[in-house]
């Protein structure tokens, strides 16, 4: 609640309340909050746990194919323990159709939340990291310790910030155009790019290269944002 600033009258989009912890944080700080739930059965504690919170909205549904488009008076956080195995695509979606959200407070596996806040040439830099960055600008701010849930987990946790950017920090033709390419390349981070790219480039790929300022033999992780839109451009000519 710290980390996320929420304050008086702010609305607020959680996602993944459980048995409503955080939700109740949220509403007790004065926010305006839609908790969206996919377990049916979780439904009526939540409402139990929260009555009498007039500006608490309980929802069933899945963050995988709810409509965020439904999210109106834009702007909206997104505060939530995101359930783990879904973590990732659901932060990518939120960035992607969720423009009311201008900004997310999440708490993620550590390993997820190195991977949406890394650097170019780590270990945990990769496709999601450059899908993020296109659209937010993103900084693990705190940690968690397995020691603190229960059921305990072998995993440590981490908090992540994205802020959602006004415009992308690069500019390509078209942002499919650049993440068939991205995800081409970190397909097979190990290859050269020249090789990487040739099942969407064929046999312009080392050309593509080279006009973009590329060494064909560069692999993946060592391009930055900057560097995989001057391949897009290229690509478009």
């Amino acid at each position: 609640m710290r980390l996320a600033g929420v304050t008086e009258g702010d609305r607020v989009l959680e996602i993944g309340p459980g048995v409503g912890s955080l939700t109740l944080a949220l509403a007790d700080a004065g926010a305006h909050v839609h908790a969206l739930e996919i377990d049916r059965h979780l439904i009526p504690v939540l409402e139990e746990m929260l009555e009498g919170r007039e500006r608490v909205a309980v929802e069933q549904g899945d963050a995988l194919t709810w409509d965020f488009f439904t999210l109106r008076d834009a702007p909206w956080s997104c505060v939530s323990n995101l359930p783990y195995n879904i973590a990732t695509p659901v932060v990518l979606r939120v960035l992607e159709e969720a423009h009311a959200v201008t900004r997310m407070m999440v708490m993620v596996q550590q390993e997820v939340g190195e991977r949406l806040a890394a650097a170019p040439r780590t270990k945990a830099y990769g496709a999601v990291t450059l899908k993020v960055e296109y659209r937010a600008t993103a900084r693990i701010v705190g940690s968690v310790p397995p020691t603190v849930f229960v059921p305990r987990p072998k995993v440590d946790s981490a908090l992540v910030m994205l802020e959602r950017r006004t415009t992308p920090p690069v500019d390509v033709p078209s942002s499919e155009g650049l993440f068939a390419l991205v995800n081409a390349g970190f397909s097979h981070r190990r290859k050269m790019l020249r090789r990487a790219l040739t099942p969407v480039l064929g046999d312009r790929t080392a050309d593509v290269l080279v006009s973009a300022g590329i060494a064909p033999s560069a692999r993946a992780e060592e391009l930055d944002l900057g560097a995989w839109a001057a391949v897009a451009r290229a690509v478009a000519g």
